[in-house]
């Protein structure tokens, strides 16, 4: 069983049992989080597909850690002009793990 889910302005496939990794959201850790966006759910081959959320789906997950993923560079430069900039980013996260998908 898994559910595609909306979240942060993304979307995220998820399973029972599930790590994933979201945009850095305001939850302790340990908290349980609801995501309500359930856009389908896909059960023993039986598609549920929402138009444009399956209604009274839930999938609910707890928040395992907060962090920031690994350094990337941000580079600019123009050619024959002496400009270079050089800048690193890291984005923040919250892992969640995923620990039930329900369907009422």
């Amino acid at each position: 069983m898994y559910a595609i889910i909306e979240s942060c302005g993304k979307q995220y496939k998820v399973a029972q049992g599930d790590v994933v990794f979201f945009e850095k959201m305001e939850a302790e850790e340990g908290k349980t989080i609801t995501f309500e966006n359930v856009m389908l759910i896909s059960e023993d081959g039986k598609v549920q597909v929402g138009a444009p959320y399956v209604k009274g789906a839930k999938v609910e997950g707890k928040v395992v850690a907060h962090g920031k993923s690994k350094k990337i560079i941000v580079f600019k430069m123009k050619p024959k002009k002496n400009y270079r900039r050089k800048q690193g980013h890291r984005q923040p996260y919250t892992k969640v793990e995923i620990t039930s998908i329900k369907v009422s």
